[in-house]
């Protein structure tokens, strides 16, 4: 008998695991208030969409170009200690980013805002897989699924908090106090980290080859049709589904809500995910995840569509919203098959290549916004991108027939 739908504390009731949603929530919150503000000033001194869509592909290069290494090191190195050094290397991105803020006669502010989200993206590709490997060692195997919808709650609750804090202290304090705000939230992250155990690299990655480590991570990836099935759903969903890079565009010049409403438009999808998982975290696993993924996901296209066409800004969040509720449905059983179904000391090298599709979706997905917008114009192309979204909830149905037949997620043999 499953006693995880019965217990669904029992993952909070770990100091360890305590600990590492304070660490989660703090990097969380720094993250989501330097992206609204970074965001905001890039396009103030550009006034160009595609500047925004710059922002994510100069996080991703380096971001993907380090990932495969970076699942290597989570899996043969301290795993709490990838994490500190990676967050202490976000720790100084923050203190960076004041400087076009404290000395505004520089020259190509928005280059040096582009270099420090460049460094960011690469701490941000060793921090991930590191991360996601370390709650492994917090939780018994039986309470993973419990825990991953506790850290996708605690997540979404700093995801909402985080942009719209983010606005309110622009609209406070300017970029200095955002950025303030920021650094000591990472700070607190870091505090945080000293409270979770750590424990020595798994005696199965010891003294493994690099190039051989990075293959067994990605063949078991293309291996596990679960795993390849959900990222790819997901990557191309998000890809070209995705309207949040161009969120300053609708929030200034079609809804007309300035900075302020920036926030609240980039918290409105983090909104709808909290609700829902909290809901989640208090309920039985999914009887047919499949299924559920799938209607997530093509939900999630169907708002895109609402939102591009909309001009009203009540609207607009509630659709925001509405997707943000589709996209935590998808999270929590996308999360759920990579904990159970990748052996522990192979989960740092898998999680990372997942990352990819993650980050190749988000982060190169808000690029092609940015072109998209600059050719169709900013309603067209997120109509469009919504629009594929669905196209791509059919194929993946039919390329991966033993993800839409998935009833509950069992542990890997």
């Amino acid at each position: 008998m499953n006693i995880t739908p019965h217990r669904p504390y029992a993952p909070l009731a770990i100091p360890g695991f305590r600990w590492y949603m304070l660490n989660l929530m703090s990097a969380t919150l720094a993250i989501q208030i330097q992206g609204v503000v970074v965001a905001w000033q890039v396009y103030e001194f550009t006034r160009d969409p595609l500047a925004l869509g710059i922002i994510g592909l100069a996080e991703v290069v380096p971001f993907i170009g380090a990932a495969l290494f970076a699942g290597h090191v989570a899996d043969t190195a301290s795993r709490k200690r990838v994490v500190v050094w990676a967050q202490g290397c976000l720790f100084a991105c923050s203190l960076a980013l004041f400087i076009p803020v404290l000395f505004p006669a520089m020259p190509h502010p928005v280059a040096l805002l582009y270099g420090v989200v460049a460094a960011g993206g690469l701490a941000r590709s060793f921090l991930m897989p590191a991360r996601t490997a370390l709650a492994s060692e917090l939780v018994p195997l039986e309470l993973y699924a419990g825990a991953v919808r506790w850290r996708s709650a605690m997540f979404q609750v700093a995801s909402v908090v985080g942009p719209a804090l983010g606005g309110l202290l622009w609209a406070a304090g300017g970029a200095v106090l955002a950025y303030s705000v920021g650094a000591a939230l990472f700070a607190c992250a870091l505090a945080g980290m000293a409270g979770v155990p750590g424990t020595p690299p798994s005696r199965q990655t010891a003294g493994e080859p690099v190039l051989a480590s990075l293959k067994s991570g990605v063949a078991f990836m293309f291996s596990e049709r679960l795993l390849l099935g959900a990222a790819t759903l997901d990557m191309f969903a998000v890809l070209f589904g995705g309207a949040v890079a161009l969120l300053p565009v609708f929030s200034a010049e079609i809804l007309h809500a300035g900075p302020q409403g920036l926030g609240m438009l980039r918290a409105a999808p983090a909104v709808g995910a909290v609700a829902t998982s909290l809901i989640l975290a208090h309920r039985p696993p999914f009887r047919h995840a499949g299924r559920a993924l799938f209607v997530a996901v093509a939900t999630f296209g169907l708002c895109m569509i609402g939102f591009g066409c909309s001009t009203s800004f009540p609207l607009s969040l509630a659709l925001l919203a509405l997707s943000g509720v589709a996209d935590e449905v998808s999270v929590v059983v996308r999360q759920t098959i990579l904990q159970l179904r990748t052996p522990r000391h192979m989960l740092g090298r898998v999680a990372a290549v997942n990352s990819i599709f993650i980050g190749s979706s988000n982060e190169i997905g808000a690029f092609e916004s940015g072109v998209a917008a600059r050719l169709l114009g900013t309603t067209l192309s997120v109509v469009a991108g919504g629009a594929a979204t669905l196209v791509v909830v059919g194929l993946s149905a039919w390329r991966f027939p033993v993800l839409r037949r998935l009833r509950t997620i069992e542990p890997a043999p």
